[in-house]
């Protein structure tokens, strides 16, 4: 449960022609992760004159090209099939999203699988292209449709047949718009190009610009097309315009609802074709991306003229299951030698192995950062303390329902479909029962709505009156920083452990057992202080451990390792935030609350309607804020507080070469 799986390193030779089944037999099984051995060939010479690194396999780019185009079909029928979807229908898709049933597939070889995808795809195809041509052209024309409407408004005060704006053979028509400014501009220039010219100004309906229309000889049109430009010329393109202004935005709009009609029309023949066809689809790329996998797997691999060579990391549990595997696969025809791992190995992939109600936490100490190997797993410590700290920062028993809620939702929707959901509806389940149990023994319930709305007593009766968060606010100040203190020296302790075990004796004197020594002496001078009995030698006892903490301190971390000593008081004090989240959430609810009372007793007739808006908009407002602030003080309890005691942190999950099964699963 505190340690992370002990690894093994298999190391296999096999001939080539069983390297394809030991491949298909280890990607079924998923109990190993291969090591990429092929950049240590390169880089050592010895190793270069045995073995040479590698390569995918030849139906590699072509498993890679099948499912490029199989995803761009999956995307193209999910979007069909998601059309037009209404908002009861999203929500559904939330709460209780479909479970894909897998679709039996046989076992079959790469040239089998690619036959078959080319087959599938090529029947798809005939079926979608068509209509998607035929999406696209409607595209098309709608884009040059809403084009030209839109200069058809822009030029309406022509009032003319915007054909006639076309070039002839020997002159040249430029259509825009300018300013009066920028077209007197360009009046008293044009003459240095040419008097053979011929301009129309028209005032647009904005009355800003000018629509100005230039007649001009073909050799002289880039001349004053760029002289145009200088002044701030907008040219219109009206090359394909026809008709009056009026009458073409009248027929493009016409044409625009038909377009609409017949695009409506294309994506419900789009949604028959992937209703037919998309969990096929879905299928053949699972299949694909699991047969590309154990292609591209070659190219960590090393090899001879007659064997290939490759290493795996294995949990130590699952050696002998891992290496069976291979003596089937191969016949009997392989070499294997199972390598052990240092303690202090550093580029060992890391696999946690938490109980069932640790496991899901798991995905907070993988968002700090892997596990350095053979360390101690805070999972456990992490799961215990992450709701429990949510719920001390929220500290409101229908915020807590509210959350716990949203997590059961979660949870039992898209949970059943993706693990991170899943494990994240059950952190936020735990949070909000945390959250509703601490709310009502210290009379948090949207904050005193017991008392002040409902008028139904001085309190809840759940309170438990000692931590009534408002009467006795020091009360709980005193609990965060008892909480903080203990969690704290947990940390010291994880982190002397694994110092100690890794042979940094004086890195676990100097880091956290001088903090149990600093701890100690403090706790005697405040014993001598208080008891009289004690006197003297309880403060001489206790200044003496906090000189020797300092005098470790600085032996261990020079100067600098003074400074430390506000570090460690900051640690235990920023405890303090539980007292200061829970009293913000309940001050806020009690706000939203007076608020409500005197809304509804000061306005007539609508008052209560208001009233009702204040405390149901005030509320979630807090509650929104709240819950962020909650959850990320939690984190960052373990994450600052914590981890910085003894997290060492290393570089590699475990990443197990399995084979994804989710749409799929394999004939007996």
């Amino acid at each position: 449960m505190f340690r992370t799986a002990r690894m093994r390193k298999l190391n296999v030779i096999t001939l080539d022609k069983y390297a394809g089944p030991t491949v298909s037999a280890l990607h079924d099984e998923g109990i190993v992760q291969i090591n990429d051995i092929s950049e240590r060939i390169q880089q050592d010479p010895k190793l270069a004159e045995l073995l040479k690194p590698s390569k995918v396999t030849p139906h590699t780019g072509k498993l890679s090209s099948l499912l490029m185009k199989t995803s761009g079909i999956s995307d193209l029928l999910g979007d069909a099939l998601s059309e037009d979807r209404s908002m009861k229908e999203l929500i559904m898709s939330f709460i209780s999203p479909d479970l894909p049933v897998p679709k039996e597939v046989e076992d079959v070889d790469t040239e089998s699988l690619i036959a078959y995808a080319e087959s599938t795809l090529s029947q798809v195809e005939g079926e979608t292209k068509g209509i998607e041509n035929k999406l696209a052209a409607l595209d098309s024309e709608e884009s040059k449709l809403e084009s030209n409407k839109a200069l058809a408004e822009k030029l309406k005060p022509l009032d003319m047949d915007l054909g006639l704006l076309s070039d002839s053979k020997y002159t040249s028509t430029i259509v825009g718009r300018i300013t009066a400014e920028s077209a007197q501009k360009f009046k008293d220039e044009y003459s240095k190009i040419t008097d053979d010219l011929f301009y129309e100004l028209v005032p647009d309906e904005e009355k800003e610009y000018y629509i100005m229309v230039v007649v001009v000889a073909n050799e002289y049109k880039d001349d004053i097309y760029t002289l145009l430009r200088k002044n701030e010329f907008e040219k219109f393109e009206t090359e394909d315009l026809e008709g009056r202004p009026d009458s073409l935005i009248s027929s493009s709009e016409s044409r625009l609802q038909a377009i609409e009609s017949e695009r409506s029309q294309a994506k419900a023949e789009l949604k028959v074709v992937a209703e037919k066809w998309d969990d096929e689809v879905l299928a053949l790329k699972e299949q694909l991306e699991n047969e590309k996998d154990k292609n591209e797997v070659f190219a960590g691999f090393a090899e001879t003229d007659k064997t290939y060579v490759f290493e795996a990391w294995v949990p130590e549990k699952d050696v002998e299951k891992a290496q069976s595997i291979i003596e089937t696969a191969t016949e009997g025809h392989a070499i294997m030698e199972v390598e052990e791992v240092p303690d202090n190995a550093e580029d060992v992939p890391v696999l946690q192995q938490n109980n069932a109600y640790a496991k899901p936490y798991e995905l907070l100490v993988e968002m700090y950062s892997p596990l350095k190997y053979n360390e101690i797993d805070p999972t456990l410590f992490v799961a215990l303390t992450y709701p429990f700290f949510f719920g001390f920062c929220l500290t409101d028993a229908g915020y807590g329902l509210l959350v716990a809620i949203i997590g059961f939702i979660l949870y039992r929707g898209m949970g059943k479909v993706n693990r991170t959901m899943h494990d994240g509806g059950l952190i936020i389940i735990a949070s909000g029962v945390w959250a509703i149990i601490l709310g009502l023994v210290t009379n948090g319930l949207l904050g005193d709505l017991w008392t002040r709305i409902l008028g139904w007593g001085p309190a809840l009766p759940t309170v438990i009156d000692s931590i009534n968060a408002f009467k006795y606010p020091a009360t709980i100040l005193v609990i965060a920083i008892v909480i903080g203190v203990i969690y704290t020296n947990l940390g010291f302790i994880l982190g002397a452990i694994d110092n100690i075990r890794y042979g940094d004796k004086k890195e676990a004197l100097g880091s956290q057992i001088v903090w149990f020594i600093f701890e100690l002496g403090i706790v005697l001078l405040i014993l001598g202080f208080l008891f009289p009995a004690f006197g003297m030698i309880g403060m001489a006892l206790g200044a003496i451990l906090i000189v020797a903490a300092l005098g470790i301190l600085f032996w261990t971390n020079g100067a600098f390792g003074l400074m430390d000593v506000f570090g460690f008081m900051g640690d235990v004090l920023s405890y303090a935030r539980l007292l200061a989240l829970c009293l913000a959430t309940g001050g806020i609810a009690m706000t939203v609350n007076i608020l409500t009372n005197m809304v509804n007793d000061m306005i007539p007739f609508v008052g209560i309607v208001l009233a009702i808006i204040i405390f149901i908009g005030g509320h979630i407002a807090n509650f929104l804020f709240q819950v962020l602030g909650a959850g990320v003080n939690a984190l960052r309890l373990n994450y600052v507080e914590f981890f910085a005691q003894f997290y060492m942190g290393g570089k590699h999950s475990f990443e197990a070469f399995k084979a994804k099964r989710q749409f799929t699963k394999i004939k007996k």
